[in-house]
């Protein structure tokens, strides 16, 4: 794994429901990368339904140099029309993509709670949502997932390759040293 974060953190939670997400991503990066990072912002209010899903933001980070890295990113409120009024309160998701050329390496999820931003409210919420009365609640406790994918980092050290290469090299077995005794044997008959 070429990069993993080392910490996510929320500048603004708990927040209004209709602020944006405000964040400080630290990453570690083993070698300087030859293409951007690409980081995305999703709201999943119906775990069910994948069309309901929100990309609020994304963006593009680089050059990356080898190293401790970090940067800021804003993200959008999520649009209420696009929320289904019974999944409006209570608890949704929030997950944090990072991509490289195309290729999801890794996805932080949080759960994120939405509710009335006064007890009377709370405990009898009205028929229709109050958005400009809902306050959300991110998570402290991140769900994690990596992927594997192909990274182009910057080749290592000639010393370094020509070890590299004597260690990634498979060892044969005997049966691959009788197959290819069999097949000197055969492209030169007569042991020529």
């Amino acid at each position: 794994m070429a990069v993993t974060i080392r910490n996510v953190e929320f500048m603004n939670n708990p927040a209004r429901f209709s602020d944006v997400y405000r964040f400080r991503v630290t990453f570690e990066c083993i070698a300087p990368l030859d293409d951007d990072l690409e980081w995305k912002l999703i709201f999943v209010s119906c775990p069910g339904d994948e069309a309901l899903d929100q990309e609020l933001d994304d963006c593009l980070v680089g050059p990356v140099p080898q190293g401790v890295n970090s940067f800021e990113f804003e993200g959008q409120a999520p649009d209420p029309s696009r929320i289904p009024e019974e999944d409006v309160l209570g608890v949704a998701a929030l997950i944090l993509t990072g991509s490289y050329r195309d290729q999801e390496f890794v996805r932080v999820g949080y759960y994120q709670n939405t509710e009335y931003d006064n007890e009377e409210m709370k405990e009898t919420p009205p028929p229709k949502i109050h958005f400009n009365r809902l306050v959300r609640d991110i998570s402290t406790k991140p769900r994690v997932t990596r992927f594997h994918i192909k990274w182009d980092v910057s080749p290592p050290q000639p010393a370094q390759a020509a070890l590299g290469a004597a260690n990634s090299a498979p060892v044969p077995s005997a049966d691959d040293i009788t197959k290819a005794d069999d097949q000197m044997a055969i492209d030169k008959p007569n042991g020529r």
